[in-house]
């Protein structure tokens, strides 16, 4: 390739497709995410493979399944207190996890400078598995008095906002970049609006009035959270809350309910996209943005109360739905909408390769878009993407989901579907038809046969030999 263009894969954390302007929501603030969106190419439908950060991410960088590439784990975590979530700080050495060759190895070998800023998350090492340089944080969330470690040096902690020190990291280098010979990849992580909501600038706390956030049709504001104040809490603290027991976080805002609680995910939403725009503005006044794909999307969304669910793991539509933005060269007309074909996370390194004309390595899983980016062609031959769980994987078609759960204490999968859904005519996931009927209708019953010849052809991890 004459000119290889530089690529820049942004995630951002915890962030569904239907908080983002572009998507349809009429109140968020998101210009740089709609910027994107009309200057590129946006998936109207786009899925997490496993809707878990640890998991999530290691699908990003792998192109393999989460069962391949960690065997099954959805965040590595030890032994700890009730109600504490007892996750490892920085990941294991000896690459533990993701052990073929990753997305920044390949891109390495084409001789693509490899870079990784912002939240990690990954049970692996960054220089472990191909990038040339890092700079992450703890895995535990905060936005301030975070510590950092640039390529593996001693703790730091930033004055300020983590948000805003990585953000202007970013900008640094690509001005740095500019002047480089090398193509680069940048794998940029934006921790908002993940939890500590509570922990941000008050301009974005206060951005959005509770009354005037609209909810979803399957959020029920009269019938209260199981455990609501505990999940209130671990959303406005964190780990704060959760493993410190902080003596101020058991106490929460007056009159704060769950308006109030997404109007701040509302907030950080923003914030998130700020960062973004701090990163586009750089690509723009370094002349780098004419040969520089970007992708944005989100590891994974965020239920906040639809069918009385916090947080993420299950098979609903906000907690596996998330944005996928994509501007660069060689994507044909801007502002295109694909609707035919669900993407997934695990599509983007196959994708990407093809796209700057890489080889894509045989034990990659995920499926090459670019014939649909480039408008060749409007869906593959499977127009859906698989999403794993801990208790199962399901099957994302356009207008319909299957979900199959395992055997208890299995890897098995269940004699029948738990979860279907025709999603055109009940998006809100209010009428499970694997619950009405022991037979599917005749559109969603191919997709269980489809599922379960993915469950055979994908491997697990074998585990690590001493």
């Amino acid at each position: 390739m004459p000119n290889p263009p530089n690529i820049i894969l942004c995630l951002c954390d915890q962030l569904r497709a239907f908080e983002v302007g572009c998507y349809g929501n009429p109140v968020i603030r998101t210009p740089n995410m709609d910027r994107l969106a009309a200057e590129g190419v946006r998936f109207e439908t786009a899925i997490t493979n496993f809707p878990v950060c640890m998991a999530a991410r290691s699908v990003v960088l792998s192109g393999q399944y989460n069962r391949t590439c960690t065997g099954g784990v959805a965040n590595v975590a030890y032994p700890a207190r009730p109600g504490d979530f007892n996750l490892p700080e920085y990941p294991d050495a000896g690459r533990p996890h993701l052990r073929d060759r990753t997305l920044p190895e390949c891109l390495r070998q084409m001789d693509y400078t490899t870079a990784a800023i912002g939240k990690w998350h990954i049970h692996s090492w960054p220089n472990d598995i191909g990038f040339d340089d890092y700079l992450i944080p703890r895995v535990h969330h905060c936005h301030t008095g975070q510590s950092f470690t640039e390529n593996g040096g001693p703790e730091f902690i930033p004055e300020g906002y983590s948000v805003d020190f990585e953000a202007d990291r970013v900008a640094t280098f690509l001005r740095r970049q500019s002047a480089g010979q090398r193509p680069f990849f940048l794998y940029y992580n934006i921790s908002p609006p993940h939890c500590p909501l509570a922990d941000a600038p008050d301009k974005y706390l206060t951005m959005y009035r509770p009354q005037d956030i609209p909810l979803r049709p399957n959020v029920d504001l009269s019938q209260p959270l199981a455990r609501q104040d505990y999940w209130f809490r671990v959303y406005r603290y964190d780990f704060r809350y959760y493993n410190l027991h902080l003596p101020y976080t058991d106490t929460l805002p007056p009159d704060y309910d769950l308006r109030t609680l997404i109007a701040e995910y509302y907030g950080l939403t923003t914030w998130a996209d700020t960062a973004l725009g701090t990163m586009l503005q750089a690509l723009d006044s370094t002349g780098l943005a004419d040969n520089t794909i970007v992708i944005f999307t989100s590891d994974h969304g965020d239920n906040l109360g639809s069918l009385g669910l916090v947080q993420k793991g299950g098979p609903t539509e906000e907690s596996i739905r998330i944005p996928l933005l994509l501007r660069g060269p060689g994507l044909g007309p801007s502002g295109r909408v694909v609707r035919d074909q669900v993407a997934s996370l695990v599509d983007l390194m196959p994708t990407l390769l093809d796209q700057i004309g890489g080889a894509i390595p045989a034990h990659v899983q995920g499926q090459d878009l670019a014939p649909v980016l480039r408008g060749v062609r409007p869906q593959l031959d499977e127009p859906g993407a698989i999403v794993e769980t801990s208790g199962g994987a399901g099957l994302r078609r356009p207008a319909h989901l299957v979900y199959l759960p395992f055997v208890k204490g299995q890897r098995a999968f269940a004699e029948k579907p738990s979860h279907a859904y025709d999603l055109h005519s009940d998006p809100f996931q209010l009428h499970n038809l694997a619950a009405a009927s022991t037979t599917l209708p005749p559109a969603t019953a191919p997709m269980e046969a489809a599922l379960r010849q993915w469950d055979t052809a994908t491997p697990w991890m074998a585990p690590a030999t001493t």
